[in-house]
């Protein structure tokens, strides 16, 4: 004789699911526990690992800022090579010492940008280049200054079409730069003396349409002189 079956709830068919997955965990977990403990433990040591090299990175900033301070006054005195080197019997580094300690931090890739002008305003255009381009900061403004340096060396050595590439570069970087109208200016500058009159007519353009109130647009008359005239 059949008796009848009891209804199961909706809430033991609940509870049995969870009794069912918590011992499929624990199995999974005894039969993986060596690989689950190493996973743990990478991730552990990832956090610690991550952690340090925060700290290090912000302790590294703060005394590249330091050390950055010290040696600005040459550098704003004109006094570029000592600047560069550091001014011996003192606690001045020189940039390039700041550069090779403190590369990677945000005050330690100022310290570069300075370096490569430094390097500018000697006549030491390849050296100026070469700080330029390994510019590894964060900020736009610095990110934009290094290209338009990187321009500025191209300009000095007479290659006008990577001059020009790089001034472009340097606007597109970021659309609130207050040395965008100059970029494009120089920009356009550059095309022309490479006969590009209408990349030039566009950097041109793009200065009437959006920078009416900048020096550049001011200067523009002097550089519109060159291109062909419409017909």
């Amino acid at each position: 004789m059949f008796t009848k079956r009891k209804k199961i709830s909706k809430k033991q068919i609940k509870e049995d699911k969870l009794v069912t997955s918590f011992y499929e965990a624990k199995s999974f977990y005894q039969e993986n526990q060596s690989k689950i403990l190493i996973g743990l433990g990478v991730i552990a040591f990832l956090v610690v690992a991550i952690l340090w090299y925060t700290n290090k990175n912000n302790e590294d900033n703060s005394l590249a800022s330091i050390e950055l301070n010290r040696v600005m006054p040459l550098y704003d005195g004109g006094s570029f090579q000592e600047a560069i080197d550091g001014r011996s019997g003192t606690n001045i580094l020189g940039l390039k010492k700041i550069v090779d300690s403190y590369s990677g931090t945000e005050n330690g890739e100022l310290a570069r940008v300075y370096l490569a002008n430094s390097y500018y305003l000697l006549g030491k255009f390849d050296e100026a280049k070469e700080s330029y381009d390994n510019y590894s900061g964060s900020n736009k403004i610095l990110v934009a200054a290094a290209l338009a340096g990187m321009a500025a060396c191209f300009e000095a050595k007479n290659n006008f079409a990577d001059a020009a590439a790089s001034y472009e570069k340097a606007y597109k970087v970021s659309e609130f730069n207050s040395q965008n109208p100059d970029y494009l200016l120089k920009a356009g500058s550059n095309f022309i003396k490479i006969k590009q009159f209408d990349d030039a007519k566009a950097s041109f353009d793009l200065i009437k349409e959006k920078y009416k109130t900048s020096q550049a647009f001011r200067e523009l008359d002097r550089y519109l002189f060159f291109l062909p005239k419409e017909e």
